[in-house]
C-alpha cells in the first residue's frame, strides 16, 4: 500500500507542488529588505562596537591605569603602560587595542571601575593601511570626545541593566 501512495505522489509531482506552494506563500508576502546605506535597522543601546576612552567633564581622562581591562581581556587585545604623575595619581602612557584580536565581548567595559573604556554603537569603520587596526590612546580619546553625548545617553538608559 505504501508503494502505491509513493507512486501516486511521484506521478502527480507532489513534492514539486509543495515547494511551489511555499514559494508562492513568500512571493506575495510583505518584503523585509532594507536599502542599507540609506536605511538603517534599529540598534540596541547596548550594542558593542568600536571602543572609546571617556573623559571627565573637566577634560581629564578617566582611565586610572588599574589594568583590569587588560587582565580580563580573553583575546589579549589590550596593552597598557602607565606611570605615576607628580600629584601621585597613576595615568596611562600607552593604551592600545588591537581590533583584529578583539572579540567585542564587553568584558573590558564591565571591569572598568571608573567607566573609562566603553564600546560605542559605531560599526561602520574600515582599515585601508597596515597598522590602522591598532587603536591608540589618542584615537580612543578622539572617538570618546566625538561621541560623548551618545555614549552618556546610552550609559544612562542602560543603568538598570548594569
Amino acid at each position: 500500500m505504501e508503494a502505491a501512495v509513493k507512486y501516486v505522489k511521484s506521478l502527480f509531482l507532489f513534492e514539486l507542488l509543495k515547494g511551489l506552494q511555499l514559494t508562492g506563500k513568500y512571493l506575495f508576502a510583505k518584503k523585509i529588505t532594507i536599502q542599507y546605506p540609506e536605511e538603517k535597522t534599529p540598534m540596541s543601546p547596548r550594542f558593542r562596537g568600536l571602543h572609546a576612552l571617556r573623559k571627565y567633564p573637566n577634560g581629564e581622562e578617566r582611565c586610572i591605569a588599574c589594568k583590569l581591562c587588560e587582565a580580563v581581556c580573553p583575546a589579549l587585545a589590550i596593552t597598557i603602560d602607565s606611570e605615576q604623575r607628580e600629584d601621585g595619581t597613576r595615568r596611562t602612557t600607552r593604551y592600545d587595542i588591537d581590533l583584529f584580536k578583539c572579540i567585542y565581548c564587553g568584558f573590558c567595559e564591565e571591569s572598568c571601575p571608573v567607566d573609562s573604556i566603553v564600546e560605542t554603537r559605531i560599526f561602520e569603520y574600515v582599515f585601508e593601511n597596515r597598522g590602522e587596526n591598532i587603536m591608540t590612546k589618542e584615537k580612543l580619546l578622539a572617538v570618546g570626545d566625538k561621541y560623548e553625548v551618545q555614549i552618556a545617553a546610552d550609559r544612562a538608559s542602560d543603568a538598570p541593566y548594569r
